[in-house]
């Protein structure tokens, strides 16, 4: 059983949502985009390849799944109105 299900399990809070997203973009070039809960762009990254995009947008996401919404803002310096 995971740490958040044991924690709910025995009557702990749910872990926060975090509403961030994750859109690898094509033209021109490759970007990642970390898209905030309102839609718009909050941080974007040329990648060299289809390869490079991918991987990162992989590390982003798990990031995503795995951190409050606070700590993603913290860790990827976007502001805290996004």
């Amino acid at each position: 059983m995971s740490v958040a299900a044991a924690s709910n399990a025995e009557g702990g809070a749910a872990p926060a949502v975090n509403s961030y997203a994750v859109d690898v973009r094509e033209a021109p070039g490759w970007t990642v985009a970390i898209v905030d809960p309102a839609g718009r762009d909050a941080f974007v990254r040329a990648c060299r390849d289809e390869a490079e995009a991918r991987t990162f947008a992989s590390t982003v996401r798990q990031h995503v799944a795995w951190l409050s919404q606070e700590r993603f803002r913290e860790i990827y310096r976007l502001d805290a109105g996004t």
